[in-house]
């Protein structure tokens, strides 16, 4: 896998959620540096997050909720219906989309679903519009 493949692979949380398309990762000030990294400013949310600090996860293979007994656990359900509902996108048709077509592939289709038609820009989940030129 290639040097930018790896790092965007280590965007990838536990619960399927894509840490280079969250507003905290992409914003310039306070900017996150994702659910999976040891160094630099996280939010608190991300740090006291019970997926990411679940016992499951961290006996997990792959390091991903689908390898769980009780996925998609209660918690992840309702992750995944507050993202489907607010910002167009599923925790658990990534994580399926993972484990059935692997990481490179999951990663291809992110960068073209997420990315800004107009200026080319990496969109945010979190916002209607493009962070760089504003389009819709």
């Amino acid at each position: 896998m290639n040097t930018t493949l790896a790092k965007q692979e280590l965007l990838i949380a536990p619960c399927g959620m894509n840490c280079g398309i969250c507003i905290g990762y992409l914003r310039e000030k306070n900017k996150c540096n994702g659910c999976n990294s040891k160094v630099g400013f996280k939010a608190n949310h991300c740090k006291n997050c019970s997926i990411k600090n679940c016992e499951h996860i961290k006996t997990s293979p792959s390091g991903f909720c689908y390898d769980c007994e009780k996925y998609p656990c209660k918690r992840l359900k309702q992750l995944d219906k507050r993202y489907r509902t607010k910002y167009r996108m599923s925790m658990i048709e990534n994580l399926n989309k993972i484990k059935t077509s692997g990481m490179a592939e999951f990663l291809k289709s992110e960068n073209e679903k997420w990315k800004c038609p107009n200026c080319g820009s990496r969109l945010s989940a979190h916002r209607e519009s493009c962070l760089n030129c504003g389009s819709v």
